[in-house]
């Protein structure tokens, strides 16, 4: 099926930047939604912004003008730029893509990647 793996997670002092990738791979027709959501201890998982395949983008309000989220169609990947980053930022970040595959349509998780920003 398909498979998303992250990258780009770590430590960051607050008022860094990091930028997060996740590269969609398998026997993929096309893409349509990307995003990325994150779950901080003890609070549940949330939409942090999102692109279609026409390159139209939504932000929770909490990372409007701090976060940019972009795709590259031909890799099958989406970023997450990341800047003035927060403490309350911190969490573990996950992409989610839904689409159609060889075997009919899909909607996959990737395993998460740590963003802690701490001084």
């Amino acid at each position: 099926q398909v498979q998303l793996v992250e990258s780009g997670g770590g430590l960051v002092q607050p008022g860094g930047s990091l930028r997060l990738s996740c590269a969609a791979s398998g026997s993929i027709l096309s893409i349509n939604g990307m995003r990325w959501y994150r779950q901080a201890p003890g609070k549940e998982r949330e939409l942090v912004a999102a692109i279609t395949s026409g390159v139209s983008t939504n932000y929770a309000d909490s990372v409007k003008g701090r976060f940019t989220i972009s795709r590259d169609n031909a890799k099958n990947t989406v970023y997450l730029q990341m800047n003035s980053l927060k403490p309350e930022d911190t969490a573990v970040y996950y992409c989610n893509a839904d689409g159609w595959g060889r075997r009919g349509g899909f909607n996959s998780w990737g395993q998460g990647t740590q963003v802690t920003v701490s001084s």
